[in-house]
């Protein structure tokens, strides 16, 4: 799974590399870290403006939602019950790229989970990425517009399996030249498992240990 990330990039960084627009980001603060339970506002870019970067909850918000207490349940969102699971199956085509540079795991070292080490997953030099993310918007009872995404998880690559031991998943990061695809709507089931890029797991307990590169 996914619940905590990190992107620490300038604004300016963002646009560069997404090639889009950033006036919508005149709040945006780089943050080492970032809990998913407590929503906070995130770049992202979304199939309906894909030259422009915007700031949206995490916590997908469905639009049929009577309040906004689903958002801690739809966090990350499988791929493989996408199509079954009612918070997510009538937005599937709603696609968004979720900028990060950054995201953190902890790997058990013993099987009851009391000794774990935590683990900061990057690609190499730290660079930007994007996870796979699907969106939707939620009118509020002041009628204010919350917009929301959900991060798509998968199986977990060789590198995760051996960090996130128990679950042995991992959200989806797209490769460069697969964001376009992935906002465009091609088949979602195309990005699953061995889907994958190279990442670095570097342990934050002993800052001079790595995990390989796959």
């Amino acid at each position: 799974m996914c619940y905590q990330t990190k992107i620490t990039k300038q604004k300016e960084e963002i646009a560069e590399r997404f090639n889009a627009e950033v006036t919508d980001l005149n709040t945006y603060q780089p943050q080492e870290f970032c809990s998913a339970f407590e929503h906070p506002k995130t770049p992202v870019i979304t199939h309906e403006a894909p030259n422009k970067v915007q700031l949206f909850h995490w916590g997908l918000i469905p639009s049929w939602s009577e309040d906004n207490s689903i958002r801690n349940y739809t966090l990350n969102a499988r791929i493989e019950t996408l199509a079954e699971k009612k918070s997510f199956k009538d937005v599937i085509q709603n696609r968004c790229l979720i900028i990060a540079d950054g995201f953190y795991e902890w790997q058990w070292r013993n099987k009851n989970g009391s000794k774990k080490e935590k683990y900061l997953i990057t690609l190499p030099s730290q660079e930007l990425f994007s996870f796979a993310g699907i969106y939707t918007q939620w009118t509020d009872f002041n009628n204010d517009i919350i917009n929301s995404y959900s991060i798509i998880t998968t199986q977990a690559n060789e590198l995760m399996s051996e960090i996130h031991n128990t679950k042995q998943r991992m959200p989806i990061i797209l490769k460069k030249q697969d964001e376009q695809h992935w906002l465009q709507g091609e088949n979602y089931k195309d990005f699953k498992f061995p889907y994958s890029c190279n990442l670095i797991a570097t342990s934050l307990e002993n800052t001079t240990g790595q995990l390989g590169l796959f």
